[in-house]
């Protein structure tokens, strides 16, 4: 197919934020129509025609894809492709490309910046300042939350790619021991790993960084909870689903442990009535899903989307 017969569109391009440069996009010599965001019963009629479609995501099911005959390459603006039926897809012969290792700087910049803020508890203090604490005490400084050190801690990693990889090398400059979990399931422990129950057992922090599937779903549970540390920590920037809420909700009112930070939760946007939005707790964090999020991580997966394309059809 030529160059000058390809249709693409861009389903969630408002995902990518307003501060990019797009320009790599509107260079490809294809026909472009990009909308902000997408409702599922919209997919089908801005589909229709397009040889490449981008998503973010916006879902693209078995019952869409036996629809769009002219479809030859989904761009997954992402890493993850739950959004779409691969099975489906490989069985229309559209091909389907992800984005990886875009983000690990911006990643582990998120992840050492709530691990801080969960044991420096800075905004805590900073809140105390603005409602007048400091003004009031008879002490130079306040020490109404604790404060403790990173160095000697240990950094249980759950997954190890890329992204982990990113966390563990900043973790090396603050002087902690890092561990890596095998998998939960593992009858052998691998070389150079330590097994899931003894990394939630024995780490200061944890953080986790491995796929949502029906194996890690969960994954973080109850169980799991009450074998780790009372002065732990864990921050999830993964996804949503693979710790379970109420469990964490309740671990935290109780004080199994220490304090957490979520980047990511099972509804994205979530419901104003979210379990995770409506319960007061001062030990846990919740970001809007910004881990991925840095200008120059969004501007190397806009490189990569470009990239898949023009390999894909040798433009």
């Amino acid at each position: 197919m030529k160059a000058s017969q390809l249709t693409g569109v861009f389903l969630d391009a408002a995902t990518m934020g307003q501060d990019i440069d797009l320009e790599l996009l509107n260079a490809l010599p294809l026909d472009w129509i990009s909308y902000p965001y997408t409702s599922p019963n919209e997919v089908l009629e801005r589909s229709n025609n397009a040889q490449v479609i981008i998503t973010n995501k916006v879902k693209l099911d078995a019952s869409v894809l036996s629809q769009l005959p002219d479809l030859k390459l989904i761009c997954v603006a992402a890493t993850g492709m739950d959004n779409i039926d691969l099975i489906a897809a490989d069985a229309h012969g559209v091909v389907v490309k992800n984005a990886k290792n875009y983000a690990g700087n911006s990643v582990a910049q998120l992840v050492i910046s709530l691990m801080l803020e969960l044991v420096n508890n800075t905004s805590k203090y900073s809140q105390r300042v603005q409602q007048g604490y400091w003004s009031k005490s008879k002490s130079f400084c306040l020490l109404d939350f604790p404060i403790s050190e990173l160095t000697n801690k240990t950094l249980g990693l759950i997954g190890y790619g890329t992204l982990a990889k990113s966390v563990e090398k900043i973790a090396a400059a603050f002087d902690m021991n890092v561990i890596i979990s095998d998998h939960k399931d593992a009858n052998t422990v691998r070389e150079g790993r330590v097994s899931f129950d003894e990394v939630l057992k024995t780490s200061d922090v944890i953080s986790i960084h491995c796929p949502l599937t029906a194996k890690t779903t969960n994954l973080i549970s109850a169980a799991e909870l009450n074998l780790m540390k009372s002065n732990a920590v864990i921050i999830n920037t993964a996804r949503g689903g693979i710790i379970n809420e109420a469990d964490l909700i309740e671990a935290l009112q109780q004080n199994k442990i220490l304090g957490a930070a979520v980047d990511v939760l099972t509804v994205e946007p979530p419901t104003a009535d979210h379990l995770m939005l409506n319960t007061p707790l001062d030990n846990l964090i919740i970001t809007p899903h910004i881990a991925w999020a840095s200008v120059e991580a969004r501007q190397r997966l806009l490189q990569q989307v470009c990239d898949n394309i023009t390999e894909h059809f040798a433009l």
